[in-house]
């Protein structure tokens, strides 16, 4: 069984689910290199400052690079001093361990802060190697990542899978509900007797598990429609071949109802035949309708195909003595899973067809081939033939080429289309073709099954 909508599910889950997390890694990482930094403009000041304090140094203006330092301070509300290299204050606020900043003396105005640096103190060279302008960063020039580091994470570790999952599975919703909801509608239309309506063509390439689904529902919505439609006719059929016959009923009882004699001999007679054809147009029409909706497998008896040939070959002989029929059979023809009366039914309505249709005088030939898997039963018959359009619609109930209306129940027109489904009950196959030299001529497979 295909399960291509789990793999569809599981490939798109994972790697879905392996793309957001390196993609909130990879976000996560830029955001932080990003926001690390000092922005150009404090850098700027940050120098501006240095430069300041470099032109008083080179001066010698010692007094004045004391004061720049105390402005600073004050301005920025922070720390700031030159030192030498040796931790030797120059000018500035007092020396403590607080500005060591593991390299060097301070941190380059252009080095990554991380977000750990509470509060660092940066550190810029000036006039000379060993002299350098220290100051503790303020809080205004503090990197973004020091102001929205918790807005960050929580944007980029919740708010952001979150919008992507939701995504995912909207996307997984619409892949499922879409032929879901066609499925729906094809059920709802179907009820109210669209019974036309398919739902397969809509789904495009889909090849999945709902696919199929589609096609079994199109495979049921055919299989009732046929059945709904079959009934409907094969009621219309019944009521109009009942018509007939119940007329003629209705003329022999009220002739009964007038009197005796001969007259009322007549019309008993024409009671019991048209009850007879009356009870057999029923119950042949009750084995067609019970052969086309429950469509049964009969293959329960084995049996041999020459005998039960014998048996309908010598009824067609008594029942039609001014016709001939020519069979040419093996010794004998096992069959195994069959039906002997449904295989006998069909036979008989076949060759009773033939003989019917085969002038007086002429010949309905039946041939037996013993093929590797099969038997082939050929009935051939020397009567008018059927147009070319007609040969497949023989097999339909109640079809007839001419408007003749028979006074026999051969005339109802469901012999054929009972032995065809009888057949097909057994496992066989029944084709009809022309003649080229004249006639119709009736093909029956069946499974050896041996």
């Amino acid at each position: 069984m295909k399960r291509s909508l789990l793999w569809k599910l599981c490939l798109v889950v994972g790697v879905g689910a392996v793309l957001l997390l390196y993609l909130v890694s990879q976000l996560s990482t830029r955001a932080q290199e990003q926001m690390s930094y000092l922005s150009d403009e404090h850098q700027q000041q940050l120098s501006a400052y240095a430069q300041s304090a470099q032109q008083l140094y080179v001066d010698n203006d010692l007094e004045q690079l004391a004061q720049l330092m105390r402005d600073i301070q004050q301005r920025e509300d922070s720390w700031a001093a030159v030192v030498k290299s040796d931790l030797q204050s120059i000018a500035g606020g007092e020396l403590s361990n607080k500005f060591y900043q593991s390299y060097g003396i301070g941190r380059g105005i252009q080095w990554k802060l991380h977000s750990w640096l509470v509060k660092p103190v940066m550190e810029i060279d000036i006039a000379e190697r060993n002299v350098h302008f220290l100051i503790q960063l303020p809080d205004r020039m503090r990197p973004s990542i020091f102001q929205y580091m918790g807005f960050t994470h929580l944007l980029l570790h919740l708010v952001l899978p979150l919008i992507l999952l939701t995504a995912i599975s909207f996307m997984l919703y619409l892949h499922i509900n879409s032929p879901l909801r066609q499925l729906q509608i094809a059920t709802r239309q179907f009820s109210e007797g669209r019974f036309d309506v398919r739902v397969r063509g809509l789904m495009g390439k889909r090849t999945d598990e709902l696919a199929e689904l589609a096609s079994t529902f199109d495979q049921m919505a055919a299989r009732i429609s046929d059945l709904i439609t079959n009934q409907r006719q094969l009621i219309s059929d019944l009521s109009h071949e009942l018509r007939t016959p119940l007329t003629r009923l209705d003329i022999a009882v009220a002739t009964l109802k007038h009197g005796h004699g001969p007259s009322s001999e007549a019309a008993i007679t024409r009671v019991e035949r048209e009850s007879e054809e009356i009870r057999k147009l029923v119950e042949d029409t009750l084995t067609l309708a019970w052969l086309e909706n429950e469509r049964p497998s009969l293959t329960q008896e084995d049996l041999d195909l020459v005998d039960l040939l014998d048996v309908v070959v010598e009824d067609a002989r008594f029942e039609f003595p001014d016709r001939r029929i020519e069979s040419d059979l093996p010794d004998n023809a096992p069959v195994s899973h069959s039906n002997h009366r449904a295989l006998g039914q069909a036979l008989e309505n076949i060759i009773r067809n033939a003989m019917r249709y085969t002038p007086p005088g002429k010949v309905v030939s039946v041939l037996l081939e013993t093929e590797l898997n099969s038997y082939q039963i050929h009935i051939a018959d020397q009567g008018p033939g059927v147009p070319e359009q007609h040969l497949e619609k023989i097999f339909q109930p109640f079809y007839r080429l001419d408007s003749a209306r028979s006074g026999d129940s051969s005339g109802f027109g469901l012999g054929l289309a009972l032995a065809q489904r009888q057949i097909t009950a057994i496992g066989g196959e029944v084709v009809a073709y022309n003649r080229q030299a004249g006639g119709l001529l009736m093909s029956i497979s069946l499974p050896r099954n041996t």
